[in-house]
């Protein structure tokens, strides 16, 4: 009887800590980048993505953005390239997909019965992303 009850206990405590446990393991940016960015840029950053050889251009290396910018992590600039509604003439024709439609449209609830904001649900993935480009930056 004894063993019983600890092996429910030990039980209950492991299905009590799994949600904890799991929320420490999920990397939102990573699983982003993996679904949205790495068949061009490579899961690696490095810019040979499965992808890359089919494109006119050639794919950056995303490990060096901080060092390409004088040692600083280029956060504006991440987030307007990423995002790709607002078009900048300077950076040419958009050769990459516009992510920020995208994941509006991804993110859109199938049903109507609770509120969604569009905007806050792109920023926040966008921002993921950055975070785990931020991370893959070379020292």
């Amino acid at each position: 009887m004894k063993r019983s009850k600890l092996a429910a206990l030990l039980l209950g405590a492991l299905v009590l800590a799994a949600p904890a446990m799991a929320a420490d393991k999920i990397d939102i940016g990573k699983r982003e980048y993996d679904a949205s960015c790495a068949s061009c840029h490579g899961l690696n950053g490095k810019g040979k993505g499965s992808f890359a050889e089919l494109l006119q251009v050639r794919m950056p290396d995303l490990t060096t953005m901080a060092r390409r910018n004088g040692g600083v992590f280029p956060i504006s600039y991440a987030y307007n390239v990423i995002d790709g509604r607002e078009e900048f003439k300077a950076h040419g024709t958009r050769e990459m997909p516009i992510w920020g439609r995208h994941l509006s449209v991804r993110g859109a609830p199938v049903y109507d019965d609770y509120g969604y904001d569009a905007d806050m649900f792109v920023r926040a993935r966008i921002l993921a992303v950055i975070d785990y480009l931020y991370r893959l930056q070379v020292k």
